[in-house]
């Protein structure tokens, strides 16, 4: 319990990056000597001490029941990987292969069932480290990775100068402890591989040159907080209007650069403006006003009886010039899979009136600007989080990330920080900058070095304006895609193979 509350203070709002390695050196302690069971409900209770707590927005208006399911359901992801650990202890890489499970663990939760979700990753707590930079060369689950590693080492430090201490020979600790997992030799060698990585990712300065472009991005704020918040969705529409007038007035004044690109947030226009003609005309008369390229985030009444959560490109003197639609949609917020099977457990299932559908095509804007196109890529709320959701784009051009979200439905809550944080770590990830455009906040411009820029406040109207570098040169955590969770994964499974085969031969020499 108390390795998951300090790893939970490793996240937004508290920010404490530097707990996760003692977070997971207190785990690696708790299941070393215990059997594989033992481990799954260790890390079960480990789980559920960090989830309950990160995760606590998810009930701050359906309930304890949704945000205790949740909770669950992940901290059953955490019990696999604590048997794995318990059972990798008696090998001599195992802190590498306790690292190995960290990232076999957070692939497995990100991505199953529905799609997954890799919210609250060990990598996403990073943005504000030093060796955030490290992320741009081994990737989030590289990352992932070099920290477990990490905990694991300290772990192993850590025991080995309890049993120093308690004047346990060097011969009889090498009898008792050898092939443990917190051998003084593994531990050592693990120390030594992820003080390398960490330092080197110290010094690593994260390139910010490139052609830059004026953007703004338009927090238009709701009328209603919570689940309410679209009631007045023409409210919603025309707060966003009004917060671009205020932009194209300053424009006209001369007090703020005319911009290249406006990006309004994820549910800007919760009024279909391809079916409705007031909320298709608020748009053009934005779009006028402007004069530049804008981005709309809306709900559209396609294809029915669905509906479709979209980014779409509007082009003065065109109009709609292209849409794209979010490819994952968030099970249980924005679909309810087997419906009738869940309402047994809570109606609040039926507050998704329309499922939402998947979209499939990959999204990658082409906006014409006065110093030329740039390729700008859609990225709807949670898709954050999801590595090939961005890495895509990325291989496709991609030179700024739009981020478009909408955090109305969690109130003052934690949930919009942690967001930004995993934006911040992305820009490091990719070397691109991203505008994170939210309805209520909070909302930033995010440079390649990941830092923020005109940050906002929760539940404010805002405009942001600022320069933002375009790179298209792709990192070498880009090129690596999902190798590092092929080959973590891999080295699990032989990991286990092994081991199974270790403890039949056992069982027949205790026959024989």
């Amino acid at each position: 319990m108390a390795a998951g509350l300090a790893l939970w203070l490793a996240f937004p709002d508290h920010g404490l990056w530097w707990t996760v390695p003692i977070a997971l050196a207190l785990f690696a302690v708790s299941v070393l000597h215990v059997r594989a069971r033992w481990g799954a409900l260790l890390g079960f209770v480990f789980g559920m001490a960090f989830f309950a707590p990160v995760l606590s927005w998810s009930g701050v208006y359906v309930g304890t029941f949704p945000w205790m399911a949740l909770a669950v359901l992940q901290s059953l992801y955490f019990a696999g990987m604590g048997a794995l650990t318990a059972s990798f202890q008696r090998r001599r890489l195992a802190p590498v292969l306790g690292a190995a499970a960290w990232v076999t663990q957070e692939w497995l939760r990100g991505t199953t069932p529905f799609g997954g979700f890799p919210w609250a990753r060990l990598a996403f707590s990073q943005a504000d480290a030093p060796w955030a930079p490290l992320v741009a060369w081994v990737s989030s689950p590289g990352l992932t990775f070099v920290l477990a590693l990490a905990g694991g080492a300290l772990a192993g430090l850590g025991v080995w100068a309890f049993t120093s201490w308690r004047g346990v020979s060097s011969r009889e600790t090498t009898q008792a402890d050898a092939g443990s997992r917190f051998s003084s030799a593994s531990a050592v060698g693990a120390v030594a591989v992820a003080a390398v990585a960490l330092l080197a990712g110290s010094v690593i300065t994260p390139p910010t040159e490139g052609r830059t472009i004026d953007i703004a991005g338009i927090q238009g704020n709701v009328p209603t907080v919570g689940l309410d918040f679209n009631a007045q969705r023409r409210a919603v529409l025309d707060n966003h209007v009004r917060a671009s007038e205020k932009l194209s007035d300053a424009v006209a004044a001369g007090a703020t650069p005319k911009p290249d690109i406006v990006v309004w947030p994820e549910n800007a226009s919760d009024i279909d403006p391809k079916r409705n003609a007031d909320a298709r005309d608020e748009i053009a008369g934005a779009l006028r006003r402007l004069d530049a390229p804008l981005v709309v985030g809306a709900v559209l009444s396609e294809p029915m009886p669905k509906v479709s959560n979209a980014s779409m490109l509007y082009l003065p003197g065109k109009g709609l010039s292209d849409t794209y639609v979010k490819q994952h949609p968030v099970p249980f917020g924005e679909y309810i899979p087997y419906r009738s099977f869940f309402r047994t457990f809570s109606k609040q299932v039926d507050l998704v009136r329309a499922d939402f559908t998947q979209g499939q095509k990959v999204g990658v804007f082409s906006v014409p600007t006065k110093s030329g196109a740039v390729k700008a890529a859609p990225i709807i709320c949670f898709e954050v989080a999801y590595d090939d959701l961005l890495r895509k784009p990325a291989n496709r051009g991609a030179q700024l990330f739009l981020v478009q979200t909408n955090n109305a439905t969690f109130g003052y809550t934690a949930e919009s920080t942690q967001q930004l944080a995993i934006s911040r770590l992305r820009a490091l990830e990719y070397g691109r900058s991203i505008a994170h455009v939210s309805t209520v906040g909070v909302s930033a411009l995010i440079t390649p070095d990941g830092v923020t820029h005109e940050r906002t406040s929760l539940f404010t109207q805002a405009v942001l304006t600022g320069e933002l570098p375009l790179r298209s040169q792709a990192t070498f955590a880009q090129r690596l895609g999902r190798a590092p969770e092929i080959v973590a994964t891999a080295a699990c499974v032989i990991a286990f193979a092994l081991n199974l085969r270790r403890g039949r031969k056992s069982s027949r020499a205790v026959v024989r």
